[in-house]
């Protein structure tokens, strides 16, 4: 199975937008399905096959998800991430303050959908590839 550290190696490749879809690739070929990532501290879990699972470490300091959803304001700001306009902490805090609490990307579906504190889903988007 894959290792946390594999998983950071592919991602320190990703510098911009257009390196997003070779990290999928190639964290989709160590054997990662699908990940979850939690807004509150920016971590992540990792799942395989047969029930495989690691997390990762917290990111950052807790980060208090708003109860109130803004979807229109997570939408503008979904965008200027994809473009690179923010680092990975104003990204979390940005979801966080527009009600977003989590996201699930399915490697297997090749979809990225996100979800606000009663796990309600809001958006799902395709992953590029």
């Amino acid at each position: 199975m894959f290792t946390l550290e594999q998983i950071e190696v592919a991602h320190a490749k990703t510098k911009s937008g257009a390196d997003f879809p070779q990290y999928i690739r190639e964290i989709k070929e160590l054997g990662v399905t699908r990940f979850q990532t939690f807004v509150t501290d920016c971590h992540s879990v990792y799942s395989g096959g047969d029930g495989f699972q690691i997390q990762s470490w917290p990111q950052y300091e807790s980060i208090k998800i708003n109860s109130t959803l803004d979807v229109e304001r997570f939408k503008k700001w979904l965008k200027d991430n994809q473009e690179w306009k923010n680092n990975f902490y104003e990204f979390c805090t940005i979801f966080a303050e527009s009600g977003i609490a989590y996201w699930i990307m399915d490697l297997e579906d090749m979809t990225c959908t996100y979800y606000d504190i009663y796990n309600n889903s809001i958006l799902t988007e395709v992953v590029p590839s």
